[in-house]
């Protein structure tokens, strides 16, 4: 059987590792000399096989695979899933272990490494040079690999990475503050990541982009799969200007839990979370609980309290998570040292530039009608002639005129806002 294998026009010379390959020696198994895989990509590339493989077999997020990818290496699990009579995998049941081996026998790396060409995209696994590490710290929860698009380096754009995510039925002020952070930490030199959905991810795109700046798109399917339909010119702006990022293989459609595992990535790949507008029960939150569980900063925009939208961020700020309203104040919180926003404080009245004998003496003239000076002294607790003279500098200034041997304010310091210097 194995001479008719290699004799055929499917030998294994004319094509990377795939599911026909199932009943090759265990020599060859175990990656020797004369390996298929060797023959066909080098020794040092049948782990990298493997692992494009397995992306086709076990489901992104899946433990029990990345405790046996730990433990065993990609090589051997794939070779235990597609060889008979090999040894079998701790902790799963035939059950389950019948599952794995039937996804097993349909991949085939080769035609997925041709699909992700063809997409101008490529593959990258643990130990590249362009893995982020800190997908590791997932455990082994990690992604078996990465497939992309686009050109840019995805370890160094995650550096300076943060991620903003939010409701998809956002509402017209959810889509403008996520647009605003979106182009705000563009300006800044930050990578804007979010997973491409309608809403808030949308917005936070194209809020990067319209700023000419770097964005990633974290999706739940394979990479040349255009998910969500509507967002097709999104998806392609983003592969032309940035990164799209997947776990699934080309070809591969999302499911609901695909998109809830998906966000682990986002959250471990970034330097910290932004949500913008989550209900309760939102997919957003488990990516900020996920940044929580990793120690990355994680953050929420308020909205109203009477707003369903933003109840679940409200929740998030309650237990722990750091209130932002604008770019600044998320890169003070994720960036380097001296990264501060700007101090805030509200606009600076004429009144506020006064010194504080002047500042009394024109609070103790009444709205209405004239004073004399010797009862606006008193009020302000100076001497008459320090008064006399300090009134003449607030009538050079504008703000009270002269009326005979009383005083009055203006009619333009009447119609200011009568705001004390302490704000109060």
């Amino acid at each position: 059987m194995g001479e008719d294998r290699a004799e055929g026009p499917e030998s294994g010379r004319g094509r990377a590792v795939g599911p026909g390959d199932g009943e090759r020696s265990a020599h060859d198994r175990a990656g020797g000399p004369e390996s298929e895989w060797g023959r066909v990509v080098g020794p040092g590339d049948a782990e990298r096989l493997a692992r494009i493989a397995l992306t086709r077999v076990i489901e992104p997020g899946d433990e029990r695979g990345g405790r046996w990818l730990r433990e065993f290496g990609a090589r051997e699990v794939w070779d235990r899933l597609t060889a008979p009579g090999a040894g079998a995998l701790p902790g799963a049941t035939p059950r389950r272990l019948a599952g794995y081996r039937a996804r097993a026998a349909g991949a085939d790396p080769r035609r997925d490494l041709e699909a992700v060409t063809a997409a101008r995209g490529r593959f990258i696994c643990p130990g590249d040079l362009e893995w982020p590490t800190q997908l590791d710290d997932l455990g082994d929860a990690r992604p078996i690999g990465l497939w992309l698009r686009g050109g840019p380096d995805l370890r160094t754009w995650a550096v300076r990475s943060v991620a903003v995510v939010g409701a998809r039925a956002c509402t017209p002020y959810g889509a403008h503050m996520a647009a605003a952070l979106g182009s705000g930490l563009a300006e800044r030199g930050w990578v804007v990541v979010s997973g491409a959905a309608f809403g808030i991810d949308g917005a936070a795109h194209r809020g990067a982009l319209a700023a000419g700046g770097a964005t990633v798109a974290v999706l739940a399917c394979g990479v040349d799969v255009v998910y969500p339909r509507g967002h097709a010119a999104l998806i392609g702006r983003i592969a032309e200007q940035g990164l799209i990022v997947g776990e699934l293989p080309p070809g591969d459609h999302p499911t609901p839990s695909r998109f809830v595992l998906r966000n682990r990535v986002i959250a471990a790949l970034t330097r910290g979370t932004v949500v913008v507008e989550a209900e309760h029960r939102s997919g957003s939150l488990v990516t900020a609980r996920c940044a929580q569980r990793l120690s990355r900063h994680t953050m929420g925009v308020p909205g109203p309290a009477t707003s369903g939208l933003s109840a679940g961020v409200h929740e998030l700020l309650r237990g722990g998570a750091v209130l932002v309203t604008d770019a600044d104040e998320t890169v003070e919180l994720v960036g380097g040292m001296g990264e501060l926003a700007p101090p805030r404080r509200g606009p600076v009245l004429p009144r506020d530039l006064l010194d504080p004998v002047s500042a009394r003496i024109l609070e103790a003239l009444p709205a209405r009608g004239p004073a004399d000076p010797a009862r606006l002294a008193r009020d302000a607790g100076t001497t008459p002639d320090e008064t006399l003279g300090r009134l003449y500098g607030l009538h050079a200034l504008g703000f009270v005129e002269r009326h005979g041997d009383n005083w009055r304010l203006t009619p333009q310091a009447i119609h200011r806002p009568n705001t004390r210097r302490d704000g109060t």
